[in-house]
């Protein structure tokens, strides 16, 4: 699916598929963090199955109001232990689907909220 861009501040969502997700018109075939703060990065994460605390850690530094989880193809939930680093920081965390999860992104983004994707592909 493509989307016609927004005028955001940081970086949009620009499209995506099965095994794929467009930032700024730049193709991610493996797992990405994306902050409407103009971060865009490789997350260590590349299956669910690997998700640990260490990647909520890394998750808590950005300076965000939320945490938008893309669990993959379908959503899944993480161990809810592994949330201390963020709930510890007063920083949300929504579980959802990765095409939701770039959906909801250019939404809240385009509110000028401060929000972070960490995106499964």
């Amino acid at each position: 699916m493509k989307f016609i861009p927004d005028a955001l501040q940081g970086p949009s969502i620009t499209g995506y598929g099965p095994g794929w997700v467009e930032v700024n018109g730049e193709k991610y075939h493996s797992s990405i963090i994306v902050s409407s703060q103009g971060v865009i990065q490789p997350w260590s994460c590349l299956r669910f199955e690997d998700l640990g605390e260490p990647h909520f850690e890394e998750l808590a530094t950005f300076a965000s109001e939320l945490v938008l989880f893309g669990s993959g193809a379908s959503i899944r939930f993480t161990h809810p232990q592994w949330l201390k680093p963020l709930y510890s920081r007063r920083i949300g965390l929504e579980t959802m689907d990765t095409q939701a999860a770039c959906r909801t992104y250019n939404f809240l983004s385009g509110e000028g909220r401060k929000v972070v994707a960490a995106l499964i592909i």
